[in-house]
């Protein structure tokens, strides 16, 4: 999905609808009349229904929330979090879309739907953070995060502290496990580099 301005400006103006009606057209409609155009129009920007809107909005955050980062001095584990409690910061007004959001994911139906949203976003803070990475550790990298991001964006939407100082320190918690990546796929490579010295050891000999 490409990022589309005037798409992305219909989404940020029916995120506060999405609080009452869901992420439903008659909330894309509601939206539209908010900004002036003809609810009508509802259909065209979202053929794909609420699937589509929720991929959008999260693409529309991903790009918020990597776009202009500066982490000038700071080591990538830092970098991380300033990316993830920028993109709290930036949505801290829309939490009940979010949970909204979240619930139709959570259903068995809408899996690939969550899976491929959850990876771009990690993918897209490993990049930001300034990740090169091509080899195991591309996956086991992203692995981890995903489960950092998901336990933290959970912990978010019930945490009510200030500037969101709670969910931060959580945050620090979970990015412990980041900090255990290199020796998460050290093991991990001498694992499968002793099961392939078993295979091979098993192989026949002619």
């Amino acid at each position: 999905m490409t990022s589309d301005p005037d798409r992305d400006e219909v989404i940020l103006a029916l995120l506060p609808q999405v609080a009452f009606d869901g992420w439903t057209m008659k909330s894309v409609r509601q939206a539209l009349v908010s900004l002036g155009r003809h609810p009508d129009d509802a259909p065209l920007l979202f053929p794909g229904g609420t699937a589509e809107m929720i991929a959008a909005y999260c693409e529309l955050a991903d790009e918020r929330m990597t776009g202009g980062a500066e982490f000038a001095g700071l080591r990538v584990p830092a970098r991380v979090k300033a990316l993830i409690a920028r993109r709290f910061e930036q949505n801290r007004e829309y939490k009940e879309a979010i949970r909204r959001a979240l619930a139709w994911l959570a259903l068995p139906a809408n899996a690939p739907v969550a899976v491929k949203t959850v990876a771009a976003t990690v993918d897209a803070i490993w990049h930001a953070a300034g990740d090169t990475s091509a080899d195991f550790s591309w996956y086991t990298k992203r692995g981890i995060l995903a489960g950092v991001y998901s336990s933290t964006l959970l912990y978010w939407l019930r945490d009510v502290s200030e500037d969101d100082e709670a969910t931060l320190a959580f945050l620090d918690r979970r990015l412990e496990n980041v900090g255990q990546i290199g020796k998460a796929r050290k093991t991990i490579e001498t694992r499968l580099q002793e099961f392939g010295d078993t295979l091979r050891g098993f192989a026949p000999k002619f």
